[in-house]
């Protein structure tokens, strides 16, 4: 008989109670405290590069008056 892939082993229980008497009502303010606090198995969204930033196509005021020709060119 073969070994079991990664994918056909059963999976761990992610809580184990360990007191006896725990009631279910204890139980579930544990598993309700747990499930908010998250921390799971999402993955982190990609960073959105910086060229693609929507603030990259508002530019700054055109200056008028003498001289603005040459000041358009400069940053």
């Amino acid at each position: 008989m073969a070994a079991p892939t990664p994918d056909e082993q059963p999976a761990r229980p992610a809580l184990r109670i360990l007191d006896a008497s725990a009631t279910p009502e204890e139980v579930a303010a544990v598993v309700a405290v747990l499930s908010a606090l998250g921390g799971g198995d999402a993955a982190p969204r990609p960073r959105r590069p910086e060229w693609s930033s929507p603030a990259r196509g508002v530019r700054r005021p055109l200056s008028h008056g003498p001289g603005a020709w040459r000041a358009s060119a400069l940053p």
